[in-house]
Formats: structure tokens, sequence, C-alpha cells
């Protein structure tokens, strides 16, 4: 099981662990990614360090990575050599790209591929997030079933809080205080929801609805929501507007009582609620 919610180090994040570190400092980048990184070398995966930073700099991690490892175990590249060139992320190109290093680590004997990557220079512009949060959504399903596992990095002076939300919540788990719910794929439902949503993290919910690129079962959209702390009226109305949308009813599976409640009173065509059983 793959670790969510807000998680402090991006070391044990479980099989297709897919972390967002919001950092203030490059240094907690470089520390973070290191641990993360060496860890997968000790399962046998490749491991992948992408940033946005001088040459010298780029050097200095893969000669400390690369210490010891077998011949191939270790990459150490700029963000454009696998981002590309172009302003706005290509979300289908860049899923891609990641297979294909994926597929090319199993064929060269490692065990998975293992990326952290500093992506800031990525995701400044509106524009670029709308893309590129689509993007998260896509490898974090790729993840699911593959062995392939990502630190994601926003510098927080760069892009501020609100910009590293709206990445933040597409990941299964995230820096403490980066983004008050998850919305992450999981093999089985068509999503998992997870944290805490009131009027603060509202309109972070109706963009990521928004951007969300489901595969429902039939004529219902099963979304897990064990992990889901609240969910207020609004929320629910988002939800029942994603069901109109997709034409599709929204299971909410697990959910806490008082979600069941609220949308009981609410009469909602396009939301069922299934809460959790106390004596279960």
């Amino acid at each position: 099981m793959r670790a969510t919610g807000p998680v402090d180090e991006a070391r044990g994040l479980g099989p297709g662990g897919h972390f967002c570190l919001a950092f203030d400092d490059r240094a907690e980048f470089r520390r973070q990614a290191a641990g993360f990184l060496r860890e997968g070398l000790g399962l046998g995966e490749r491991v992948l360090y992408v940033a946005d930073a001088p040459e010298a700099e780029l050097a200095e991690v893969a000669a400390e990575l690369g210490a010891g490892a077998r011949p191939g175990a270790v990459e150490v590249v700029a963000v454009r050599s696998v981002y590309g060139a172009d302003e706005v992320v290509d979300p289908d190109a860049q899923v891609s790209t990641y297979a294909v290093a994926t597929d090319a680590a199993l064929a060269d004997g490692f065990t998975g591929l293992r990326v952290a990557a500093e992506i800031t220079v990525l995701v400044r512009g509106a524009e670029q997030r709308d893309a590129f949060a689509r993007y998260e959504q896509r490898i974090d399903r790729y993840m699911t079933g593959h062995p392939f596992s990502a630190v994601c990095a926003y510098d927080r002076r760069v892009l501020g809080a609100a910009a590293v939300a709206e990445l933040a919540c597409v990941h299964p788990a995230a820096s403490p205080g980066a983004t008050p719910f998850h919305f992450f794929a999981r093999e089985g439902v068509g999503a998992v929801l997870g944290g805490e949503i009131d009027r603060t993290g509202r309109a972070l919910l109706a963009r990521t609805l928004d951007r969300a690129e489901l595969g429902p079962l039939g004529d219902e959209l099963v979304v897990d929501a064990a992990e889901l702390g609240f969910l207020d009226h609004r929320g629910l109305l988002l939800l029942d507007e994603l069901g109109r949308r997709e034409e599709v009813v929204v299971a909410l599976r697990g959910a806490p009582g008082v979600v069941g409640r609220m949308a009981g009173l609410l009469e909602l065509a396009r939301v069922r609620v299934d809460v959790v059983d106390p004596a279960a």
C-alpha cells in the first residue's frame, strides 16, 4: 500500500509512491531527493534525478548518488531533457516518456524506475499548471499498475501556496500543509478522495474536478472516501455537478456518517453516499 496524506519524508512511500514535496529551500529538495533515490538503489531500481540547476550542481549530485552504484543505475539530468523544451507539458507525451523509461529499466535488469524531479520552472503560469495537473493525474494512474514511483518537488517561494496546492492535491501524499485534500488514483475505483474539504478548499476541489479525467464503470463512478475526514454541502454539490457532467452516479464509498446525512438532506440526484459502518 502506498503512503497517503501528509508526509514529512520522501522515504517509505511504498510501491508506486507518489509524493509532492513543497519546499522552501533547495537544500531540502536535495536532501529529500537523495534519501528517496538511495532507498530505490537499495531496492534494485534505476533512479533519475531531474532539476533545473547548473551543470556543476548536477555533476555533484551524480557523483554523490553514483558512488558505489551499479553501472546504469543513476541518471542525473536537467529538467528540459526529460520534460522537453515546450512551455506547456503534453500530458500524454510525458506519461509515455516515463512508461518507455520504466520499460527500459526493467529490460536492463532493474526492478523499476524511481524519479525525483524539481519542476517549478514548468508550472509558473496558469496554463502550465493546468496541463501539469492533468499530467500528474495520468501518471498517478500509471503508477498504480507499474514499478514506477516519483517525488515531484515545487518551490513554494516561487509559486506561492495556492499554486502549489493545485498540484499537491492530485498526489496521494504531500508535504504537511501543502493541500487540504488529496484526489488520486487507486486500482478498483474511479478515484480516492481524502482529507478535509470546507469553504477553504472548495475552489480548489472545483478546479480539480474540472481537470479530472476519470474512467467510470458503467453508470457509476466509485470514489473511495474512506480517508475523507469532512466534506461540506457545497463540496457535495460539486460532486453532483461532476456526476451530471459525466452522466454517472458518483458513489462515495466509506464516507463519514455526517457526509451521508448531508447528502440525504440535499437529495442529490447524482451522488450516493455509502457511509462507514461504526460497528464494522
